[in-house]
């Protein structure tokens, strides 16, 4: 057997297991963050739920540990008290990362199962244990029963050949992974890496190669574990642990050998992290911020690498540096050892351990606009903010923060770069070419009725409050209507162009703008209401959404399901069904130019 297969093999009731495999997996560790821990505690509690073992049982608060947003700091306090009621072990917001707590409290070891609300808990590969990300629903049963199904993967044995070239960080070695395979190569795939400088990589190394597995498509990139790894789990979990490795003669989909000593310094360009390019095609690109921390590069490491090339100089004018370590212990360790003080003296700012920009909840976050070198695993848009986002190794990112744009460490200029009215000027510019590329908007749309015959559907219904960390409008569609009783699978019938018909006083409520772009997001073509919270009209008006007012439609004996046509100009509104007609209130010219405008910018 391969490796995943033997873990997985050893926490079911099978001797043997083969890929494709559906078994009933045991798992060691079974965690929630605050992020899905309260759906977690919800799912246990309607379904009346016992927790199976505590002492395998645990909460880590990694999101927002700054607990500086009021639905984060509600989602752990309920998740706290669930914790008192059946002693659960938390690990609060002043521990760190929890995959990382994992690994450095001994709870994950080598070839030990964990699972976590974390989509990034494969990282536990890097000291080949088999860690995954799961959701709410899974989490729960986890909980009440210990185990949860899996379907056992197909595994690669990926090796890497020659020597590694000595600018080559871990990072980087990750990107260029990324540059082979991109997104879905490896879909679906446990990994195992094999070769002579694989076996020489740190623990640190190997945590940041593991936590991309996941952008890599893969379910797990599992690193045989070196007498490093091995001394380190034994001190942690205090086990006598054995190396767990591949039998001589286990079956692999597919082997694979690339050659380390080609590999190259390089950066993932903003909106996909395998959309990576020689670090030469992205350089003297200008910053507004850098970001150093995440799952994958905050470990002491990464900070020593960071501390070394900032030590005498200054982040440069303008631009905004933010270190974040993954756990306390490290962050104590950098204090210690003198590293947080040269962060400080070269204008950095830094954040107690956690997650920071990846979960929207800390620190790491960008505005529209910014550019933003990082760390981080992850560039999707919205994912670290609304501007655009650079990956790269922690060396990079200290010497581009001193630099003023992307560089390399040999290439730091004497004098930084500064912002000027020019830089300014060439955004506007940029702004002005994407409007002018814009087409005019269709005054006439047909689709399909959703009849939803409701007063005062407020906004909690529509988008409900424990979504509003979703900043990415591709995101936000398929929670539409996730709490509006018997609408609750609305995200996952509607289709585009249809239209939504509904009673008086539609979006009374908060504020949210999602409860307008989920909409958006799935294509609904018009909604057509009685009247309008105002806030909401304003809010659809001025992000392009058509909405129109009706006084009645009796007219035209609408029914769920039937296909009518509307033209905004003139209020005529036809079911195709009967082809009867009538007239409601049309766009007003404002609307009407803000529609055809596609927004109000």
């Amino acid at each position: 057997m391969t490796i995943i297969e033997k873990i997985l093999a050893a926490h079911s009731k099978y001797d043997v297991v083969k890929p494709g495999d559906i078994i009933d997996v045991e798992i060691d560790a079974r965690v929630a963050r605050d992020f899905g821990g309260p759906n977690v505690v919800q799912n246990l509690e309607q379904n009346g739920l016992k927790v199976h073992d505590a002492s395998k049982t645990f909460f880590t608060f990694d999101t927002n540990p700054t607990g500086s947003d009021q639905k984060y700091a509600t989602n752990q306090h309920i998740c706290r008290k669930f914790a008192r009621a059946n002693n659960i072990k938390i690990y609060d917001i002043d521990n760190g990362i929890g995959t990382h707590t994992l690994m450095d409290e001994g709870l994950a070891y080598p070839g030990s199962t964990a699972i976590s609300t974390d989509s990034h808990a494969n990282i536990l590969g890097a000291i080949c244990s088999f860690g995954q990300g799961m959701g709410d629903r899974d989490i729960a049963i986890a909980w009440a029963k210990g185990s949860v199904w899996f379907k056992v993967p197909k595994s690669v044995k990926l090796t890497l050949t020659g020597k590694r070239p000595e600018n080559i960080s871990a990072k980087d070695i990750v990107l260029n992974l990324l540059n082979e395979f991109g997104a879905n190569t490896l879909l679906g795939y446990s990994i195992e890496i094999y070769g002579e400088e694989m076996d020489k990589l740190s623990l640190d190394e190997r945590i940041t190669i593991a936590s991309m597995a996941t952008e890599m498509g893969g379910i797990i990139l599992l690193f045989p574990p070196n007498d490093e790894v091995m001394d380190f789990c034994r001190a942690a979990s205090g086990k006598n642990l054995e190396k767990i490795r591949a039998d001589e003669n286990a079956v692999y989909e597919k082997e694979i050998e690339i050659d380390l000593s080609s590999f190259e310094q390089m950066v993932s360009l903003p909106g996909k992290p395998h959309g990576t390019v020689n670090i030469i095609e992205a350089q003297k690109e200008k910053i507004d911020s850098a970001f150093i921390g995440s799952c994958t590069n905050g470990r002491i490491e990464d900070l020593r690498t960071v501390a070394k090339i900032l030590d005498g100089k200054k982040v440069a004018p303008g631009v905004v540096l933010k270190i974040v370590p993954t756990t306390d212990k490290i962050w104590q360790q950098a204090l210690d050892e003198g590293l947080i003080k040269i962060f400080k003296t070269a204008g950095a700012m830094v954040s107690n351990a956690g997650c920071a920009g990846c979960a929207a909840g800390q620190v790491g976050q960008n505005g529209p606009g910014e550019i933003t070198i990082s760390t981080g695993n992850r560039n999707f848009p919205g994912k670290q903010g609304k501007g655009e986002v650079y990956l790269a190794s922690p060396a990079i990112v200290a010497a581009s923060a001193i630099a003023g744009y992307i560089t390399t460490v040999n290439k730091i200029p004497d004098v930084p770069a500064e912002f000027s009215a020019k830089d300014f000027e060439r955004k506007i510019e940029k702004a002005e070419e994407q409007i002018a590329e814009q087409t005019s908007k269709p005054a006439n749309v047909e689709g399909k009725v959703w009849l939803i015959e409701e007063d005062n559907i407020d906004t909690d219904m529509i988008f409900h409050n424990k979504y509003l960390a979703i900043t990415d409008i591709n995101e936000m569609g398929q929670y539409a209507f996730d709490n509006l009783a018997g609408y609750e699978d609305f995200a996952t019938k509607v289709k585009p162009t249809d239209i939504i018909v509904t009673g008086k006083n539609f979006g009374s409520g908060s504020s949210r703008q999602q409860a307008v772009d989920c909409f958006k997001a799935l294509g609904v073509s018009v909604i057509l209401a009685e009247s309008y919270g105002s806030i909401y009209e304003r809010n659809a008006i001025n992000a392009a959404m058509p909405i129109m007012n009706y006084k009645s439609l009796s007219d035209i004996d609408i029914a769920n399901g039937d296909t009518i046509k509307i033209n905004f100009e003139t209020g005529e509104v036809v079911n195709l069904k009967n082809n009867k007609s009538t007239k409601i209130m049309a766009f007003s010219d404002v609307q009407l130019e803000i529609y055809q405008n596609g927004g109000l910018f």
